[in-house]
């Protein structure tokens, strides 16, 4: 629950930010990157509030995984659109 709160927290301000020259798949690229993200950082908190360093280790992983994850996806989407705009 508390992962959906701030994914939704960091949708809803990066669609503000992005309000301007984006385009929709600019502006879905950014959320996507926002959300997973604030998941990161979500799982590096509790990676140092860990009882223990195999615990701390193995979310300090899953958040680098949940960033790197996020970006591909992101930019999964903006090569997917520029494509159907070269294609067309």
């Amino acid at each position: 629950m508390r992962y959906l709160k701030q994914g939704v927290i960091a949708v809803g301000l990066a669609a503000l930010a992005a309000c301007g020259d984006q385009t929709p798949a600019e502006n879905a690229a950014e959320n996507i990157e926002a959300v997973s993200e604030n998941q990161a950082d979500t799982l590096e908190q509790m990676a140092d509030n860990a009882t223990n360093e195999a615990t701390e280790q193995s979310l300090e992983n899953q958040a680098d995984a949940t960033r790197e994850a996020g970006e591909n996806q992101a930019e999964a989407v903006e090569q997917k659109a520029e494509a159907d705009t070269n294609g067309m």
